[in-house]
């Protein structure tokens, strides 16, 4: 496209000048100290060719974590731009750019994988499985997102950042009106990131329908996992129509056809219907694992099981088969008739049924429970009223004649927060402080942990909730100033403070990784919370294996009922078999590179160069058809050894009979 060379690293502004020196820093140091503890073998064996679940599922975690702080960074700055009338902090464009990478970036890159990092951490081990079904493909999918992840995120210090919302609504993302490269991104980054996350939900129906253990039935599979059931028919049903949505975007910026061109004959309602047929069914692709995890933390810490267990499984199903029927209700404003906005009115508020369902449902699971007061719990706890809170506000904005008034305004944006951060951030904090001892072997402080709830849930009301009524006010979103004369300056302001908190709370959550990494006591029991579902049934940290023999299911709840009978904790040595497992491998990474490269190429157009590195794509595949590794197996010998390592650990429900 003719770009030129000086134009090819974003200069002239400060801030992505100080971002390009940090970047290069802490490439440069994150280099040097891998080769001075020369952890480069290390880090290649363990970690970037594994095929592990658990260690896949980690290294999400830790791309969520940054993303998280990479778009935290972006709503601070609108934050400060909007504090006070008529600010100069940013310009439009820059705001435009910011408000974009925002919220791909949250929904997309920080939300999706603390969801499929904690899926892949836990599903195998409450399933009683050695691992999912197809490992190496679990990889790929990891480094798949990972390469879409990147490469959208350093739009912003080379060639440019999308800039057209992150619903990229046409024709604003067409080359007539974003003539750079920067939506150019958004349609590569996001393809490459969704073909993961395709694989990984087509991994995960299979693993759960095929890899469960002996007597669990569907209808004694704990919540999570069946929500992840659910979340991946919803993934497979969802992703390829926006994988056709995006492969349309490129065809029309790259090589000039006119799907949604207007003036071209071209449909612009086209990218508008096909984004929300998938928009809206990820919304509950990211909240239905974190309604799992909430069914975890509070049956474990209410000592119950999940109160109308059947009813619960029932209400997921309703929610994921409505979440395909409501997608209009993001567009009554665009002139679809009053006969399809009645439609969509009634299928959106209908599906405020199931979802009120689950909060009984949780509600009465803690009625008369003997509840403990941890960090995890908090989260759980909180989470009900603010959602409600998106639920209600929901609602008002289903009735198609209101939403007339309020769908532009800041009233939008306040309620879908009000629905994704307590739907999943608090989620997966809770997640994270529940199964951070099985992952690593050590606890999350509680008393920190305490301070980073309070400060992010009290941060995260004073930024959201005055947005209620600035909207109702008439402050419209997506307007990167405002006067004076408006009156909105200090509910504006007061949104700003909370941010601050809201940053302070994910600040000290970070702060509480590092002590706990250095001081935390690592001789803790396996199952710290006297919980209910077979993943507490093994080590902590587990075992690479996950099970020495695999459990056999009675009930729902099963380890529970194991502790409480004293049945299936004894592991004998006649017992013990040599165990079968996939190897390492060196392709994931490979295809996520080339990937990543193919893609930079397409992004800036040069197309003979992205032909040339998507040989390598094939390359890949050939190699992967010829690929004959049948793993290896693990002996009789080290098995005894690992389990006689942790089961004679004082205080634990286990033993070793040898």
């Amino acid at each position: 496209m003719g770009i030129k060379w000086d134009e090819f690293f974003i200069t002239g502004d400060p801030l992505i000048l100080g971002s390009q020196i940090a970047i290069l820093l802490t490439m440069i140091g994150a280099v040097a100290a891998i080769t001075y503890l020369k952890k480069w073998k290390y880090l290649w064996t363990e970690w970037l060719t594994t095929v592990d679940h658990k260690k896949i599922g980690i290294m999400y975690i830790i791309s969520a974590v940054l993303m998280f702080f990479r778009g935290g960074m972006d709503g601070l700055l609108m934050k400060a731009q909007t504090a006070r009338p008529e600010m100069e902090f940013l310009n439009s464009q820059h705001y435009n750019e910011i408000f974009t990478t925002h919220g791909v970036i949250m929904i997309l890159f920080m939300a999706m994988p603390f969801l499929i990092g904690l899926m892949n951490v836990v599903i195998p081990l409450q399933i009683g499985a050695r691992d999912v079904a197809f490992p190496q493909l679990n990889a790929l999918s990891f480094w798949l997102f990972f390469s879409g992840a990147m490469l959208f995120n350093i739009s912003f210090v080379i060639g440019g950042s999308p800039d057209a919302g992150w619903t990229s609504y046409f024709p604003l993302a067409g080359k007539e009106f974003s003539p750079g490269i920067g939506n150019n991104f958004y349609a590569v980054a996001l393809q490459i990131a969704g073909i993961g996350t395709l694989m990984t939900g087509i991994n995960f129906i299979v693993t759960i329908l095929k890899m469960r253990t002996k007597g669990m039935t569907l209808m004694k599979m704990p919540m999570f996992t069946w929500t992840t059931f659910v979340t991946s028919i919803l993934i497979v049903a969802a992703f390829p129509i926006f994988t056709v949505a995006l492969a349309l975007m490129t065809f029309d910026r790259l090589y000039g056809t006119h799907f949604f061109t207007v003036s071209g004959g071209g449909m612009d309602m086209l990218w508008a219907n096909l984004f929300w047929l998938w928009g809206h069914p990820e919304v509950y692709i990211v909240a239905l694992p974190a309604f799992g995890i909430f069914s975890e933390v509070i049956a474990t810490f209410s000592r119950k099981s999940l109160f109308g267990y059947k009813s619960m499984v029932f209400s997921i199903l309703g929610i994921a088969l409505l979440s395909m029927v409501v997608w209009v209700h993001h567009f009554y404003t665009m002139g679809s008739g009053p006969a399809v906005n009645s439609f969509f009115s009634i299928t959106t508020m209908a599906i405020a049924i199931p979802t009120g369902v689950k909060m009984f449902n949780w509600l009465f699971t803690m009625r008369k429970g003997r509840i403990k007061i941890t960090s995890a719990m908090l989260w759980a706890l909180a989470f009900v009223p603010c959602f409600v809170i998106g639920g209600v506000t929901g609602v008002m904005l289903a009735m198609g004649a209101a939403d007339y008034q309020y769908h532009n305004t800041l009233f939008l944006v306040a309620h879908f927060h009000y629905v994704l951060i307590p739907g999943v951030v608090f989620a997966v904090f809770a997640g994270l402080y529940y199964w951070w001892p099985k992952m690593f072997g050590f606890m999350l402080n509680e008393k920190i942990g305490k301070w980073h709830f309070w400060l992010f849930v009290i941060g995260f009301n004073v930024t959201f909730m005055p947005m209620f009524f600035l909207g109702l006010n008439g402050a419209v979103r997506r307007a990167y100033t405002y006067s004076a004369e408006s009156g909105f300056a200090p509910l504006f302001m007061l949104s700003a403070i909370g941010s601050i908190i809201l940053a302070a709370g994910f600040a000290v959550f970070c702060y509480n990784i590092y002590w706990s990494i250095r001081y935390a006591d690592r001789n803790i029991s396996s199952d710290p919370w006297d919980a209910r579902t077979l993943e507490w049934s093994t080590a902590s940290p587990v075992q690479f294996y996950n099970f020495a023999k695999l459990p056999e299911v009675k009930s729902l709840d099963p380890f529970w009922h194991m502790k409480k009978k004293n049945e299936g904790l004894t592991l004998f040595d006649s017992e013990i078999e040599e165990i079968h497992m996939p190897s390492n491998s060196w392709l994931p990474i490979y295809m996520g590179v080339i990937f990543g490269i193919a893609g930079f190429l397409l992004v800036f157009e040069w197309h003979i160069a992205a032909a040339v590195a998507a040989i390598g794509i094939f390359a890949g595949l050939i190699i992967r058809s010829f690929d004959y590794n049948e793993g290896f197996h693990v002996k009789k010998d080290e098995i005894h050894r690992i389990e006689n390592a942790w089961r004679k650990t004082e205080g634990e429900v286990h033993d070793h009979v040898s």
